[in-house]
């Protein structure tokens, strides 16, 4: 179980994050929503230590994750992977050598510098871009792949690196709906599939209610929502997102484009609900 008690981060004056506390049980899918600058992305940084907390403790099984260093870092990287909004795939290097970077934190440093592979990694990259439905574009370049196959290639990625967590920052963001939606599908087998756990902040209300098990939701850098996602109704998605209570506003979020299969849903209709978290 990921145990997060109260982190925070200050730039200066700002704080991104405000003393956030909650947990994720092994194998369960959370979406975390919430306007820009809510502090989604400083958490999910936070969690994978990319951003260093200024206050707070991260507890993974019982280590401190906030307090590790050195090898401890490296290894707790690769054991909580990320999955960036823009990728991050290295664009003059083909797709099998992109997922191979996943397993550098497995080489020692030579063969780091020097990229050789094992037979067995390179296989092992392999079935994972056949997983994401990538095996067609193995000797591309990554530059030449629309923005969904480059977000296919970065999750294969992350999986060869054999993670227990999988943080995703607003992985379809950038993506058309269809391309959204293929993305979606697949962090949604790999939880199902594989027992990772999948952390993913998510823009859109209609995808996060439809794929996640439980959400949370964020608003100046403070979690005031932590509930199943039918509890998500008119009054909670106000108080996440709209500043002065227009339902002009709010409609913007209500309306949210809707990826292919997933019907659009009535958020007015919802009945509310405790704010118990769900198992």
């Amino acid at each position: 179980m990921l145990k997060v008690e109260g982190l925070t981060k200050t730039f200066g004056t700002l704080t991104a994050v405000d003393n956030v506390s909650f947990e994720v049980p092994t194998g369960q899918m959370l979406g975390i929503i919430g306007r820009s600058g809510a502090g989604k992305s400083t958490l999910l940084r936070m969690i994978n230590r990319l951003t260093e907390p200024t206050a707070g403790r991260i507890d993974y099984d019982g280590r401190d994750v906030a307090a590790l260093k050195g090898r401890a870092l490296r290894l707790w990287r690769r054991e909580c992977a990320m999955i960036f909004q823009q990728f991050n795939l290295v664009p003059r290097l083909d797709v099998l050598t992109n997922v191979l970077m996943g397993r550098l934190s497995y080489q020692p440093t030579a063969r780091s510098l020097l990229k050789l592979f094992t037979p067995e990694e390179r296989a092992l990259a392999v079935i994972t871009l056949e997983r994401v439905e990538m095996t067609s574009a193995v000797l591309q370049r990554a530059d030449q792949l629309s923005g969904g196959q480059q977000q296919r290639v970065a999750i294969a990625r992350a999986l060869v690196q054999e993670p227990r967590i999988l943080l995703a920052d607003e992985p379809i963001a950038s993506l058309d709906p269809r391309s959204a939606a293929r993305v979606m599908d697949i962090l949604r087998s790999i939880n199902r599939d594989d027992g990772i756990t999948v952390i993913c902040n998510l823009h859109t209300i209609d995808t996060a209610r439809a794929y996640c098990d439980r959400i949370i939701g964020m608003r100046t850098g403070r979690v005031i929502f932590d509930d199943h996602p039918k509890v998500l109704d008119h009054e909670r998605i106000r108080e996440i997102y709209v500043a002065d209570g227009s339902d002009d506003e709010i409609d913007e979020y209500i309306t949210s484009t809707t990826l292919p299969g997933i019907p659009p849903i009535d958020l007015r209709s919802t009945s509310g609900g405790s704010n118990r978290i769900p198992t």
